[in-house]
């Protein structure tokens, strides 16, 4: 089975090829999903849910089907969504939207990163893929307009500097493998900014940005190097020494869901592999 992020990617890597971010014109009827969710009416909002293909979503790395998201949303018991868009791309036929809620409920109010992937079935939208963070604990980008990833980058020249400043200040490499169009990776720029993050990179590694294009096909021959295995998502970390010797490098796609990440799992991954003490 398609991972339901591999949906999501795939949906948001074909519609961002030719679009960028774009005024909040929805094609598909997330309004109706909304209301739906608001109205606690169970069968209006499965409806909405494709079922051939059946829709895949993915919480915490894990599939479920949409009676489970179903009977989350109405298990809420919403009183007020506020939505904020953070991408929303589209065509005639399929479309995606990466948006934050705040629900308020009967007894409390919860907050929600939701990546959903629409398409036109027929004459009707249905979600064909959905990914849900509950609570996330590190700041979600409210946009993702940052360039951490330009595309005019040499990563070969970027590499050979940041090696050439790690040696000088006993510092390791930490190549990070995304694109801009990933949310996740914004997620993470974001979570390395940290007050209490901040000291452990800034302090021990050369961190250097490796774009891998809107099709993640972009300096494969680095992809290579590092042994990043790419059908695990991004994004992707390897730790290298100053001289390029590999260190480790992730395999089992551990910050590809960076959204549902803590701060203290980055911090022990970044506290593991940073220099030894001389």
């Amino acid at each position: 089975m398609i991972k339901t992020s591999v949906v999501i990617a795939l949906l948001c890597m074909v519609l961002c090829v030719a679009s960028a971010q774009t005024a909040d014109a929805r094609p598909f009827p997330f309004e109706q999903w909304k209301a739906a969710v608001l109205a606690g009416d169970a069968a209006a909002l499965k409806a909405f849910y494709s079922t051939d293909p059946p829709a895949q979503i993915e919480v915490k790395r894990a599939n479920q089907d949409a009676d489970a998201d179903v009977k989350f949303w109405l298990g809420l018991k919403a009183r007020s969504i506020k939505i904020e868009v953070v991408r929303l791309v589209a065509r005639p036929d399929r479309g995606s939207i990466i948006f934050k809620a705040e629900v308020a409920g009967a007894d409390r109010t919860v907050t929600v990163t939701d990546a959903q992937g629409w398409r036109k079935q027929g004459d009707t939208w249905r979600i064909v893929g959905a990914e849900r963070t509950d609570d996330p604990q590190l700041k979600q980008p409210s946009t993702m307009t940052k360039d951490i990833y330009p595309a005019n980058a040499d990563a070969h020249a970027e590499i050979r500097d940041a090696e050439e400043r790690a040696a000088k200040e006993h510092k390791r490499l930490l190549p990070v493998f995304g694109a801009n169009w990933c949310f996740d990776c914004h997620v993470l720029d974001l979570a390395f900014q940290r007050p209490d993050l901040a000291p452990i990179v800034n302090g021990n590694y050369e961190v250097v940005h490796i774009d891998l294009g809107p099709d993640e096909k972009k300096n494969a021959d680095l992809v290579e190097q590092y042994a990043i295995p790419l059908n695990k998502g991004i994004p992707a970390l390897a730790v290298a020494e100053s001289d390029g010797k590999l260190v480790v490098s992730q395999k089992e796609g551990e910050f590809e869901d960076a959204r549902g990440l803590t701060a203290e799992v980055l911090a022990e991954f970044l506290n593991k592999w940073k220099p030894q003490a001389r």
